[in-house]
């Protein structure tokens, strides 16, 4: 690589470095701003975001060689100077972008623009501010993590519009957000004299919250296994109480066959009553006991009646 190739110039992806990208309306400023300066020193080009400094100017003694150098540097300065205002214009949104661009812009014009943008309306943007963080509650939130992380994310926006939060407040907006789970460790931590600070108070919730989740899980799988070896010893005594209907379709056929023909002497074979075809009792189909004696009682009295009888 060449030795004279500045180093801002070899940064392909400002995204990499800055993954924040700025809205009209964000609360995210102060974060960005910060990102975006540590990112220009590592380069070395903070100082594009300074107003440029007058440039000396030059006299009739100025050698070739003198006035070479310095229109190089004049012209890596300008390189640079639109390398750093592409970096501002790459991490803010189309909106903003609109908001604050102008033909010819320097990279301290643009940056100017976007402070201006933001710090103008401070109490506006405090009271905003303000009032989303007394509204902050752990409900709305996936985790305790993100929880905290947005309160303390919410105080930083406040320190940047002149409404600082100390991390005493910080510390008891956290507790107070928290729901009723967690009135055991807030009611702790709230004991404490002196009250923990963030980082710790952030600690202990969280594993408080990793300590419920394995309880829970736990739990969901102690009423699985229970649960499973309810329903299998069900389907166990279900199955050893079902009857089997072959074999009772068999044994009412035997016991009513028999019974009709030896004990009330029906046979066609004495009495000369047609053949009755055999129809052995059907899963599905039953026949009531009443209409099955009207039939033989009306067999009975046409015999009766009959003139061979008489």
């Amino acid at each position: 690589m060449d030795s004279k190739l500045h180093l801002a110039l070899t940064v392909s992806n400002i995204k990499a470095h800055v993954p924040i990208t700025l809205e009209k309306d964000s609360t995210h400023y102060t974060t960005w701003k910060t990102l975006f300066k540590v990112h220009c020193q590592i380069y070395d080009v903070l100082d594009h975001l300074s107003p440029k400094p007058v440039a000396a100017a030059s006299s009739s003694d100025t050698s070739a060689a003198d006035k070479t150098a310095a229109a190089a540097a004049e012209a890596l300065w300008s390189r640079l100077d639109a390398l750093v205002l592409q970096w501002i214009y790459a991490t803010i949104s189309p909106d903003l972008l609109n908001t604050i661009l102008k033909p010819g812009q320097t990279a301290h014009a643009a940056w100017s623009s976007v402070e201006s943008e933001f710090n103008d309306n401070k109490n506006t943007r405090a009271v905003f501010l303000g009032q989303e963080f007394a509204n902050l509650c752990l409900e709305n939130f996936q985790s305790m993590a993100d929880y905290c992380q947005q309160a303390k994310h919410l105080a930083d926006q406040l320190d940047s519009v002149g409404s600082p939060v100390n991390d005493r407040m910080l510390v008891l907006k956290i507790l107070t957000g928290l729901t009723e789970q967690y009135d055991g460790i807030s009611t702790v931590l709230q004991n404490r004299d002196p009250l923990p600070d963030f980082n710790e108070v952030r600690s202990r919730l969280t594993m408080e919250e990793t300590k419920k989740k394995r309880h829970a899980t736990r739990a969901a799988q102690s009423a699985a296994t229970a649960l499973a070896a309810t329903v299998n010893a069900s389907a166990q005594n279900s199955t050893q109480l079902t009857p089997s209907y072959a074999s009772s379709d068999r044994g009412r056929g035997r016991t009513r066959g028999r019974g009709r023909g030896r004990g009330r002497g029906f046979s066609s074979r004495g009495r000369g009553y047609p053949q009755q075809p055999y129809n052995p009792a059907h899963p599905y189909i039953g026949f009531p006991r009443s209409w099955v004696a009207s039939q033989w009682a009306g067999l009975l009295q046409n015999d009766h009646t009959s003139p061979a009888s008489a």
